[in-house]
């Protein structure tokens, strides 16, 4: 089993910064972690996943190079650092943890654990 908690969430002004965090427990190897988002009235869409090994990979269209995926040492925490803020980022937040080889890293199939979320709000 693997439990996610993120946190960090909260209301910013456009062109803010915002550090998402992702606690992570649980012992199953984890194949892939990766962050998506919800914004209202809108289905859940990728934002980064993170291999195993380190591979990054973004959606090119939205985030790379404002957004940073990261995971500290130990590997208990995964952060989801967001750098100039727009608010069309404006999204429930969730981090997903994937423990098996199939599937595409941007899609919601492959991530079988979940977060509960956490609320980014950015104002004009």
């Amino acid at each position: 089993q693997v439990q996610l908690v993120e946190s960090g969430g909260g209301l910013v002004q456009a062109g803010a910064s915002l550090r998402l965090s992702c606690a992570v427990s649980g012992r199953t190897f984890k194949t892939a972690m990766a962050w998506f988002r919800q914004a209202p009235g809108k289905e859940r869409e990728f934002v980064v996943a993170r291999t195993w090994n380190g591979v990054k990979i973004y959606d090119e269209d939205s985030v790379e190079g404002r957004f940073t995926i990261s995971v500290d040492n130990a590997g208990n925490t995964m952060y989801l650092r967001m750098n100039s803020l727009t608010p069309e980022d404006t999204a429930v937040y969730y981090c997903a943890a994937s423990t098996t080889n199939s599937g595409n890293y941007n899609s919601q199939e492959r991530y079988t654990y979940w977060g509960q979320g956490t609320q980014v709000t950015v104002s004009s």
